[in-house]
């Protein structure tokens, strides 16, 4: 087939670039005429330099990066978009064994409960203050690790400026940063948490999933030049991903999956490393394993929809923390970043389930809830946080003042 179109696309060595990997690897993206060239990086830092420079047409991207890049808040950033999300989920909080112990000596639960582990680190915490705080890693300043990490503290009751210390350390390395004592936790995304767990170095305490439910994690982040150069092949992009995405939610193809993503140019690492978070059979750490309901989820739930509701709830965290004031300007800056029009254009025509919205409430929906849609049907939700609070992207203000 004579392809049309090369696109050359960034990713790190993660389970949620899967939908890229399937896209090449299962040949969507043939059967839309493109030649996707992948490119394996190993820190934000080199995706985000990477794209300024002209390298990459798209890369696999943190959720807030976008928005960080076309805030001003990183240097040698291009303008990004992000016209796909490439699912929900994924994420855990891992700590060392010596600190899992003391929290089990306070009462953490054996299930990821969120509010247990939360108060548990917080006794911990209290109990060794004078002599240090424990360190925590995050994958970058700009990422949901970083801000679903803090949420989560903070509803704790533990002040994640004070009470523990957190640095950034590349995915790959968290599991040697833990054996090595650098760091006492991590939030990072798969499988370096199953990797940890099924070693036995660290325990897995709490998840993306229970802290925040259908929670948005990895996007498709596109150069705003060049998508703006090539509608065709940026659409051509879309539809492939979106029906790589079909596929990985597909139970019957995790064990295909799975060996696909763990070859060397890939991720590069065990299967069996992959296989817990496709399956949501969670390895602890200590033996047991807890089924987990959309632990990840790259298709249902609109799990590609680049929902405008979660590009606010980023700039929200990133006011909260410092990282940027809050005006309208910068409000709307962090809105536009996401282009759930480019989404419709894409897949609209093709009879894709569409939301009758670019936004909606975030934490409102307690269970499964069919909605209306475009095309075909749509069941969103359930979609709360863990401490039931709710965020209107009507009332960011509102939200970011309290």
């Amino acid at each position: 087939m004579s392809l049309d179109h090369r696109v050359s696309v960034g990713f790190l060595p993660l389970l949620d670039s899967a939908i890229l990997v399937a896209a090449r690897e299962k040949g969507f993206a043939e059967a839309e005429s493109l030649d996707l060239v992948l490119v394996r990086e190993n820190s934000w830092a080199s995706i985000r330099d990477r794209l300024a420079v002209g390298h990459f047409a798209a890369a696999h991207m943190l959720g807030p990066m976008p928005i960080a890049f076309n805030l001003g808040l990183a240097p040698l950033a291009a303008h990004t978009i992000a016209p796909m999300a490439l699912g929900l989920g994924g994420n855990a909080v891992t700590v060392s064994r010596n600190l899992w112990t003391a929290m089990e000596d306070n009462g953490a639960s054996s299930r990821f409960d969120p509010a247990s582990a939360g108060k548990a680190l917080r006794e911990v915490i209290a109990a060794k203050a004078a002599k240090s705080r424990p360190r925590f890693a995050v994958v970058h300043p700009h990422s949901g690790h970083n801000y679903e990490l803090r949420y989560w503290l903070s509803a704790s009751g533990i002040d994640p400026e004070r009470d523990v210390e957190i640095v950034v350390v590349p995915p790959p390395l968290m599991q040697d940063a833990l054996a090595g004592g650098r760091i006492e936790g991590y939030c990072v995304g798969e499988p370096y948490n199953s990797a940890a767990a099924l070693a036995g170095i660290g325990r897995i305490i709490t998840l993306k999933s229970l802290v925040w439910r259908s929670s948005p994690e990895k996007v498709l982040g596109v150069a705003a030049n060049w998508a703006d150069a090539n509608p065709e092949a940026l659409g051509r992009l879309l539809r492939a991903l979106y029906r790589a995405a079909e596929w990985c939610g597909t139970a019957a193809n995790h064990g295909e999956l799975a060996e696909i993503l763990a070859r060397p140019g890939y991720i590069g690492c065990p299967a069996e490393w992959l296989l817990p978070a496709l399956s949501g059979n969670i390895p602890t750490g200590d033996g047991q394993v807890v089924a987990v309901d959309d632990f990840f989820v790259p298709h249902k739930k609109a799990a590609t929809f680049p929902w405008k509701s979660h590009a606010l709830w980023f700039y929200s965290q990133m006011v909260r923390w410092g990282q940027i004031e809050a005006n309208t300007t910068n409000e709307a800056v962090a809105r536009e970043s996401y282009r759930p029009d480019l989404y419709r254009t894409a897949l609209g025509p093709i009879g894709v389930a569409l939301p009758g919205a670019n936004a909606k409430v975030e934490g409102a929906l307690t269970r499964a809830t069919p909605v209306g849609s475009a095309g075909a049907s749509l069941v969103l939700g359930p979609d709360g946080f863990f401490d039931g609070k709710i965020f209107d992207p009507d009332r960011v203000g509102e939200y970011i003042g309290k």
